[in-house]
């Protein structure tokens, strides 16, 4: 009897949209190979993200947990050296390890458990650096906000080119290439093919902006592509206010178009090299499947919708994941309808191969309704979440700054909500410390593309508002999250004492 586990291909995008794949129905976008995995793979149809910036999105992953628990609540953070990541908790079960491409990392430990890595993510940051002299760095550092570019400028550039995010995936493709090739083809000293089965994850950094790709894409896709902001509301909030595109006066529809066709061309782009992988691994005499194989990604893309580009928002387009899970005979194929937060990757996994679950992890494993039929399942599986945390929190050097000077700590601020199958709840304290506490209940039944909030008065008494409170109540404590949710109910017992 052979006792060897399953080999596990782990293939990660980086800010894309779960509604760009051929096999969620959209018919302008070419992904062959992803569709081709999804035929016969459980596809999850509510998965999110419950952070969509990039670090605490791929370390709420990693780690099992929510952004608070793991420390990686803004972009900069990351997880305290060894820390009881999946890639290291696979390790000790005796599983070869191997990383490519981007992890995201910024701190001391570059390795998070992963026993090899390769690709051109790895780096420390200042913050990291113990007795960093900070007068010396604020004398030779550019800020982050002269760097970065404005949305607009992203979007008025965009189109044909050869990015750098580019050069750092065929990078990272090129190295999930050669290790497969090392590990199941190599013919020195007649080596026999390994026992020990491999974690192998691939993670691409397309399609990321900036938006750019191959002429021929490009071409394709410019007059094929949907628009998808002209018709959508503006948030009609303080802080994003200022980062909506105005057509006419900030770009024009043209430059829109011109994005959203290079945004396409780099999903095809990554499609196409997640194809070589799956190639290379099948040309080396793999039967794929004898794998499990999962294709997500950390958060989604706005691409014009409400106004607004990149992520960091509680919208839809924002959070929403493209997930499947592959293994043939064992994991049904069809639509899972369960809510599957970034968390839960580490416990699923780790089920799956009824390996134990450390105590760290936050997540909830699907195990269970993964290797039933969804005549089995049912609608849902016993003790199956029915909502999760989303959150997020002003991290740019300027937002800090501001906090800071009041004697504030930016942590407390943001937004935080609920996300349920039916309904997105969210309070916003802002991201600068004058912004208005704002409650908002999005019914996406009714308003799919979360255009009209209902906009909560302090002493409502509606049932659902209450129930998401006391939930948003739940995760607060949970984490022990400083963020100054209270002042929606607290404020209203003050006044009415006062009266």
């Amino acid at each position: 009897m052979n006792s060897r586990r399953p080999n596990i291909l782990f293939l990660m995008t980086d800010e894309h949209r779960p509604d760009l794949t051929g096999f969620a129905g959209n018919t302008v976008i070419r992904t062959p190979n992803l569709d081709r995995l999804a035929k016969d793979s459980v596809v999850f149809d509510h998965a999110y993200t419950p952070s969509p910036v990039c670090i605490p999105a791929r370390q709420c992953l990693m780690s099992g947990q929510l952004p608070r628990t793991c420390g990686c609540q803004i972009f900069g953070e990351d997880l305290p050296p060894f820390y009881p990541t999946f890639a290291r908790t696979f390790s000790e079960h005796a599983y070869n390890t191997v990383c490519c491409g981007k992890l995201h990392h910024n701190g001391p430990d570059q390795m998070q458990g992963w026993m090899r890595r390769i690709g051109r993510d790895c780096r420390i940051t200042e913050s990291f650096v113990p007795e960093l002299d900070t007068r010396e760095l604020a004398r030779v550092k550019i800020s982050k906000e002269e760097h970065r570019w404005t949305n607009a400028k992203e979007v008025r550039r965009s189109g044909v080119g050869h990015a750098r995010n580019t050069v750092e995936d065929e990078y990272t493709l090129q190295g999930a290439l050669d290790i497969i090739e090392e590990i199941f083809e190599s013919p020195y000293y007649d080596k026999p093919q390994p026992l020990q089965p491999l974690l192998l994850k691939v993670s691409f950094v397309l399609p990321h902006y900036p938006y750019f790709c191959s002429e021929d894409l490009f071409k394709y896709y410019l007059n094929r592509v949907p628009l998808y902001g002209p018709e959508q509301k503006l948030s009609g909030h303080p802080y994003l206010d200022t980062k909506h595109l105005e057509i006419g006066k900030d770009v024009t529809m043209r430059d829109v178009q011109r994005t959203t066709a290079a945004y396409y061309g780099m999903v095809e782009t990554v499609d196409g090299y997640i194809g070589q992988i799956l190639h290379k691994l099948e040309e080396a005499g793999q039967n794929l499947d004898d794998w499990i194989i999962v294709f997500t990604s950390d958060h989604g893309e706005m691409l014009g919708s409400h106004g607004l580009m990149s992520k960091n928002i509680w919208y839809d387009e924002a959070l929403h994941i493209p997930l499947i899970f592959r293994q043939k005979g064992r994991l049904e194929p069809g639509k899972n309808e369960a809510i599957f937060a970034s968390p839960d990757h580490m416990p699923t996994l780790l089920e799956l191969l009824d390996l134990e679950v450390p105590e760290t992890c936050e997540g909830y494993s699907h195990a269970g309704s993964l290797t039933t039929t969804p005549a089995e399942a049912g609608s849902a599986v016993s003790g199956e979440p029915e909502d999760m945390l989303i959150c997020s929190y002003p991290g740019g050097a300027d937002m800090v700054a501001a906090f800071s000077k009041r004697g504030l700590t930016h942590k407390a601020y943001g937004w935080r909500g609920i996300r349920n199958k039916r309904y997105t709840y969210v309070i916003t304290n802002g991201y600068t410390p004058d912004e208005p506490q704002r409650e908002l209940l999005y019914d996406r039944e009714l308003d799919p593309y979360e255009m009209n909030p209902l906009e909560v008065e302090k002493d409502c008494a509606d049932a659902r508002i209450l129930a998401f409170r006391e939930r948003l109540k739940h995760y607060l404590e949970l984490t022990e999250d400083p963020f100054l949710w209270d002042r929606v109910r607290d404020d209203t017992v003050q006044e009415k004492k006062n009266k």
